[in-house]
């Protein structure tokens, strides 16, 4: 497993050993650089809530966290992610990040929360990834001017859902983005 590197914030440049035994494909550097640039463009970070999908490593949720996100809620049904998050939540003291074992799906169906910005990073060869946009925004998750964004594989096409509002190409990685 490659190390992580928290980019920006508070804990900016700080390495992260995950362990070789997570089923995870963190989102590259380049692309978590790209894709919080232009976030830092449309909000203020350290006022957010922030909701990670399919947190895997937590690489994400980490990221947000450093950035002084007001609450963080990181979902992953793996045990090992799971485990590997809410330790890394406390080496870091991350007191704004919340970290829950459970299916994505059904903890979308159960959430009343609303969130600034939801990130979802399945992994791609995921064949409900297309249903998430619907999920999120059919049940209004998101708050008036928050934005979902999926990773996905670049092979994958969302942008014919009418509440598209970008996609962003980063070579075997795309972020669509809706609203």
């Amino acid at each position: 497993m490659p190390s992580l590197r928290i980019i920006g914030g508070e804990k900016g440049g700080i390495i992260i050993h995950a362990p070789a035994n997570l089923p995870v494909r963190p989102t590259t550097d380049r692309a978590k650089e790209s894709l919080f640039n232009i976030l830092h463009n449309h909000f203020d970070l350290d006022n957010i809530k922030a909701l990670d999908l399919f947190s895997g490593t937590g690489n994400m949720a980490y990221e947000f966290a450093s950035r002084g996100a007001q609450q963080v809620v990181s979902v992953d049904i793996n045990f090992n992610c799971y485990n590997f998050i809410k330790q890394s939540k406390i080496k870091m003291g991350f007191n704004n990040l919340e970290v829950l074992k459970a299916d994505v799906f059904k903890y979308l169906q159960k959430c009343e929360d609303s969130f600034d910005i939801i990130f979802a990073d399945a992994p791609y060869d995921l064949a409900k990834i297309p249903e998430i946009p619907y999920l999120v925004l059919d049940k209004n998750m998101l708050n008036p001017s928050g934005w979902l964004i999926v990773e996905h594989g670049s092979e994958l096409d969302l942008s014919k859902h009418p509440r598209i509002k970008e996609v962003r190409k980063y070579g075997q990685s795309t972020f669509s983005i809706f609203v």
